[in-house]
């Protein structure tokens, strides 16, 4: 059956009563029409599972008990009745079982951030990914608004030409509560180490700014040099962090994250300034950004405007004035995991630099990331190569 006769079929793994990110990545993956959940594991407690499942109206015979069972009795189903492809969206410490798991099963895999435990499992998903010749996603988001798009075509195209220093930050107020003493899911597991990983801020929100920069610029950081900082009593993971960049062009960077920042939301923001000009993009007003050339006046562009680039173009969907933000973006990744499943289907496979998403090499940047600051925390803040 060739793919663009019907919707794709897509599963979940984790995304059960009480999560968060998993309601996201559905409503993100059905905004386009172009996906259909029909299975999923949706928690270890098989009873939040079956709720969760007919809450979505699914098959009670395809909410199963473990993901082990889901990607075994998946692939016995017939070509165009099971999934192709599974989200992963549970802790950190799953990841890379789960998607070793499909991988090896025959399914495409979209996965959550940061894209494994340790940096060793990351190393070894990458050659899982590159053995098995599937479709691998990592839901950076972020990189789906049409201004990012257009801002790293500007950096390609060499409008700015040498990038010569970046301030990338995301401050949140998220953690300035012990939310994990008062039962929150979400910050209970982002502040257990065995759940997270060796980094806590790091890996929630670090890896986003280093993707965004790395994805605009093109440019990937060399070496860094970092600290760490963690105030409530108990917490065990960095709450803080800031760090010096170089990049292998020579340029310089900043980058602070922090999730005990009392007033901020969600405070995405990237400000990179090259030998010619510079852009100021923040995330929390994602439909404009400033660009400064050198000799010209400032200037503020907008979203769907017919100015931009082609990138651009295809990664909006409605008017000037109507706001288009988070959501939206995170259906452009599932876009281009449509686009890249849907050739794999066909017998036309893209090759990853067709990709029009993050991918198995954006998790292990991130993972080096995580482990490049850590190992400059713990020697005492000192350069180390990333």
């Amino acid at each position: 059956m060739v793919s663009w006769k019907r919707k794709l079929k897509m599963g979940m793994v984790g995304g059960g009563q009480g999560a968060f990110i998993g309601w996201v990545h559905r409503m993100a993956a059905a905004l386009d029409q172009q996906i259909e959940m029909t299975a999923g594991c949706f928690s270890r407690d098989y009873e939040n599972t079956k709720i969760t499942g007919e809450q979505l109206y699914l098959d009670h015979r395809r909410c199963y008990r473990t993901y082990e069972e889901m990607a075994e009795k998946e692939a016995k189903l017939p070509e165009g009745e099971k999934i192709d492809f599974v989200s992963v969206v549970t802790p950190n410490k799953s990841h890379f079982p789960i998607a070793k798991t499909f991988l090896e099963g025959g399914f495409h895999v979209v996965c959550d951030k940061p894209m494994t435990y340790t940096l060793d499992e990351a190393k070894e998903l990458v050659q899982i990914v590159e053995k098995t010749g599937l479709v691998f996603c990592l839901t950076h988001n972020y990189t789906g608004h049409p201004l990012v798009r257009h801002a790293r075509k500007q950096f390609a195209e060499g409008e700015f030409v040498t990038v010569r220093k970046v301030i990338v930050e995301y401050l949140q107020e998220f953690l300035a509560v012990p939310h994990e003493k008062l039962g929150m899911k979400q910050a209970i597991w982002r502040t257990d180490p065995a759940q997270s990983g060796i980094g806590g801020t790091m890996g929630d929100v670090g890896t986003h700014c280093v993707n965004l920069l790395e994805y605009i610029t093109q440019d990937p950081i060399a070496e860094l040099c970092a600290d760490k900082s963690t105030f409530l009593p108990d917490r065990l993971l960095d709450e803080d962090v800031n760090a010096l960049l170089r990049f292998k062009g020579g340029g310089k960077g900043v980058l602070a994250i922090s999730q005990v920042a009392p007033g901020e939301e969600n405070g995405l923001k990237i400000r990179i300034y090259g030998s010619k000009g510079a852009i100021v993009w923040a995330h929390e007003n994602p439909n404009y950004m400033e660009v400064y050339k050198i000799g010209e006046p400032r200037t503020t562009i907008t979203r769907a405007s017919g100015y931009l680039s082609d990138v651009a173009a295809a990664a909006t969907r409605i008017p000037q004035g109507h706001p288009e933000g988070y959501l939206e973006a995170f259906a452009t990744i599932y876009n281009g995991v449509t686009e890249a499943v849907r050739a794999y289907i066909d017998g036309e496979p893209l090759n990853t630099g067709e990709y029009n998403f993050p991918t198995v090499h954006d998790g292990l940047r991130g993972m080096q990331f995580i482990y490049s600051t850590a190992e400059s925390c713990d020697k005492g803040s000192v350069w180390v190569k990333m």
